[in-house]
């Protein structure tokens, strides 16, 4: 495999052997000479053999080899003549990020109140593999109302405050979910509603440690040392079955439609045809799912915070900055076509200007939010017009260096408490979540520092974690 110097943090791997569109990604020097992972290109590589491709794949800063595209993957299929892939979403369809801003200084908490908070949020929260909702005599009578509806569907029930959709990707609701395109094992599993998962899933207390855009904090009401909320999780079991159910039938009928697959994990099939069509319409149903998910938690998180202080929760603001997601397929507007962009740990990112972006942020672009590890520190980022390079993508974490079977042979739990340092946690056993040390994670101010060095995004501010609550289990 031959990878060349395209652009300062950008390589290039010209096609060879079954290629029909070379593949780009960005790394700055340090990643390149570090961490260079040869399995994830040769995913990449794979991906650009498949038919229809616009341009090129794009492999993140915080590329790793995956199942079929590697995490921190952008496949671009032309529209109507390309393929649609299962495998190229991911597992847990619509996994994003919410981050939520509140009044309250950071330096007036002490270790008490944020144990304290951290139980009234975990009383609410189940948090775990397989764990189903506080909420779910409730919601399982309303679920298809939920799934085909969306955030209008939450409001009804009390679960929002009307302004949250206007902070939401999508406003909170995808259209065209069709829960008749959803088998009956993957329905059983929606009783997961308002639970956060295992694996790299959280909800992290943190402090907004550091303001780079004045402008951008401004906007988004991001104020230095006050308490900020992520809550990171996706559509569970639900989206993890639909990924299951259609990537094998894709992979099924691929040879119907004479479409030599590179991977079993590559599956694809047309995307205007019947099969292509049920799985556009499955994953707008876990797309729901998710935003769902992440708008009851947020109801929890607001009563745990109410509670916990004895006020209204308005009082302390908890008002959604924005909500995005990161594993999903969408029909997009790129130099002036449409085009279906896969995003499999990779992040919309729409530059300012763009008709996309919700109309509160649509002068300065939407805030894209980036994770660290639970050690380490989280970005608010935004776009720049030079995004439509990535097909206004960008990475959505720091990206494992390390296996999960690895982390827990080499990390030990002393190590794991000297990373986390004065970081509160809550959840299963600290030798249970070792593969979630950050030492299994690349550098998050490298990864992110790629594409700012060269201006696909513009830093807004940084975020340091305080406090985190962890599910029991690997893989979300």
């Amino acid at each position: 495999m031959k990878i060349e110097k395209h652009a300062l943090n950008c390589y290039r791997i010209p096609c060879h052997g079954k290629m029909l569109v070379e593949a780009r990604v960005y790394l700055n020097d340090y990643l390149y000479q570090n961490y260079l992972e040869e399995e994830s290109l040769k995913q990449l590589c794979d991906a650009a053999s498949l038919p229809g491709l616009y341009k090129y794949v794009v492999g993140m800063p915080d590329i790793h080899s995956g199942y079929g595209l590697p995490i921190g993957g952008v496949m671009a299929m032309q529209v109507p003549d390309g393929l649609i892939s299962a495998g190229a979403v991911g597992m847990d369809i619509n996994c994003g990020v919410r981050l939520l801003r509140t009044t309250l200084n950071v330096d007036d908490l002490s270790k008490k109140d944020l144990k304290a908070l951290l139980i009234e949020i975990v009383s609410r929260v189940p948090t775990g593999i397989g764990k189903t909702s506080k909420h779910q005599a409730r919601l399982g009578k309303h679920f298809a109302d939920i799934i085909e509806n969306g955030f209008e569907a939450l409001l009804k029930l009390g679960y929002a405050r009307p302004e949250d959709r206007h902070y939401i990707e999508e406003e909170g609701f995808f259209p065209g979910a069709d829960l008749s395109r959803v088998s009956k094992r993957a329905r059983r599993r929606g009783n997961q509603l308002s639970t956060i998962g295992g694996g790299n899933h959280f909800i992290e207390l943190g402090r907004v440690a550091e303001i780079f855009d004045r402008e951008g904090a401004d906007l988004f009401k991001l104020s230095q040392d006050k308490l900020s909320i992520l809550i990171h999780t996706g559509s569970r079991g639900f989206g993890h079955q639909i990924c299951t159910d259609y990537a094998a039938i894709m992979h099924k009928c691929a040879g119907r439609y004479g479409i030599e697959l590179p991977s079993r994990g590559l599956a694809a099939v047309p995307i205007h045809s019947p099969e292509g069509k049920d799985y556009f319409a499955a994953m707008s149903a876990a797309i729901n799912f998710a935003f769902a998910n992440r708008q009851i938690i947020t109801y929890d998180v607001r009563k745990a915070f109410g509670d916990y202080f004895q006020c209204p929760d308005t009082e302390l603001d908890l008002g959604v900055v924005y909500d995005v997601a990161h594993n999903i397929a969408k029909f997009e507007e790129i130099e002036g076509r449409e085009i279906l962009i896969h995003r499999k740990g990779a992040t919309r990112a729409l530059p300012p200007g763009h008709r996309g972006n919700p109309p509160v942020y649509r002068s300065y672009g939407h805030p894209v939010i980036i994770p660290g590890s639970m050690g380490t520190s989280s970005y608010v980022i935004v776009a720049t017009p030079k995004v439509v390079e990535t097909f206004h993508s960008v990475n959505h974490g720091a990206g494992r260096i390390m296996s999960r079977r690895a982390a827990k042979r080499q990390i030990t739990v002393e190590m794991l408490r000297k990373q986390l340092g004065q970081v509160l946690f809550h959840g299963d056993k600290e030798k249970n979540i070792l593969d979630e040390a950050p030492k299994a994670y690349k550098d998050i101010d490298a990864v992110i520092d790629t594409l700012a060095e060269i201006g696909i995004i513009k830093k807004v501010a940084r975020l340091t974690p305080l406090a985190v609550i962890k599910g029991e289990g690997g893989g979300g």
